[in-house]
């Protein structure tokens, strides 16, 4: 059977891993490495995706999409020289599962997917392969304000979950509370709390957590740099200044803002 130039691209691909993973002069770094030591690239080539994307750098993503893809060959690689599974079995996992999670084109089902129908399909999932929790298959290592919402929202289709905002505004305030009065022990679980609350007060209004604090975490540098700015152009060291006059460069953004909008 002829390849595809597509096939051929992947066969090549794995052909380059399986050469630097070669004990009889592949590449000493590479040979050197394992799942634990290549995990944070893999994440860092995730973020840089996005970070594309969001650029909206189509030439910029296609080399991070390759970059991402070489975790994953590298991570198969690793695997089947272990004797666990290879790249096949990865492609062959993921076509079975997104075949089973769209019975409405792969199957006879019909009707259309809407998002309880998808948590439902993932629900079925993690039951067939021995989920005894709610909280089963939610991944210790996503970003821990991800996760939380995640958690909540995973609690909240087994009915554990206040049905307005008054109960977790009220809990919102009582952690706040008890983090002024926690001890310098304390302080960190306290905190936690205020945070995991603070999620779940924001997903009542239907907002993502991480979204909204990477906007606010936007408009914060965006303001700041500013404030930087006009400081330079007044002549002031903005470093140098009492926070009552940061503070009034602060207002001045501030209100530029509104005019400008």
């Amino acid at each position: 059977m002829t390849l595809s130039p597509k096939d051929a691209q992947i066969d090549r691909l794995l052909a380059i891993m399986a050469r630097l993973r070669d004990p009889d002069g592949g590449c000493e770094w590479d040979l050197a490495q394992n799942f634990e030591t290549i995990a944070p690239y893999t994440i860092e080539e995730a973020y840089e995706v996005a970070d594309a994307i969001e650029r909206h750098d189509m030439a910029d993503l296609r080399g991070e999409l390759g970059d991402l893809l070489l975790q994953v060959v590298f991570h198969a690689r690793m695997a089947e020289e272990a004797g666990h599974f290879s790249f096949d079995d990865v492609a062959r996992a993921i076509s079975d599962k997104m075949e089973a999670r769209h019975p409405h084109i792969f199957g006879s089902e019909g009707g259309t997917m809407t998002g309880a129908r998808w948590e439902d399909l993932k629900a079925v999932e993690r039951e067939r392969e021995g989920a005894t929790s709610a909280m089963d298959g939610v991944a210790n290592a996503l970003p821990a304000l991800l996760r939380s919402e995640k958690l909540q929202k995973r609690a909240a289709r087994v009915g554990f979950e206040w049905h307005d905002t008054k109960g977790p505004r009220e809990k919102l305030l009582e952690e706040l509370d008890e983090l002024d009065e926690a001890s310098e022990e304390e302080r960190l679980v306290e905190a936690g709390d205020v945070l995991f609350v603070a999620v779940n007060f924001i997903r009542r209004y239907g907002v993502d957590a991480e979204q909204a604090l990477k906007a606010s975490n936007e408009k914060f540098e965006r303001r700041f740099r500013e404030m930087e700015a006009l400081a330079i152009a007044d002549g002031r060291d903005f470093a140098a200044l009492t926070l009552d006059e940061q503070e009034s460069y602060w207002q001045r953004v501030k209100k530029a803002e509104k005019s400008a909008s």
